[in-house]
């Protein structure tokens, strides 16, 4: 289901951990997570170096952020049970952190164990 731009805009508006409880919502409500993907999936670096993959909550987001260094990357999905089951896993053993729904250089920093937590209280409302 797509979203209208005036959702976009509003979503876009809205602090950082007020987008992050939005894309538990939608992730939970759709059953999938958006990132961008091109021979690879698009990845940032904190201050410090460490590695961090942008996740979405819905395709619209994602190819919003396809831009400046991401231009040449495209949306693509991954279903909440693989986000949840391996993606989520490997990632903690490689010591790769999510960075949730960024705008710009604002993101939801949030550890992978809080954010399996989250999702999993979520998902008890279905």
């Amino acid at each position: 289901m797509k979203i209208n731009n005036a959702e976009i805009n509003a979503v876009n508006k809205l602090p950082s951990n007020v987008r992050y409880e939005y894309f538990i919502k939608k992730v939970t409500d759709y059953e999938e997570v958006w990132g961008l993907f091109n021979d690879g999936w698009a990845t940032s670096r904190g201050e410090d170096g460490s590695l961090f993959i942008p996740f979405f909550p819905k395709k619209e987001f994602a190819e919003i952020n396809a831009e400046k260094e991401w231009a040449s990357y495209e949306a693509r999905s991954i279903t909440l049970d693989d986000f949840i089951e391996s993606w989520l896993t490997g990632m903690k053993k490689d010591g790769i952190n999510p960075s949730i729904f960024p705008l710009g250089n604002e993101t939801a920093a949030v550890s992978i164990d809080n954010l399996l937590k989250n999702l999993e209280t979520e998902l008890e409302n279905y």
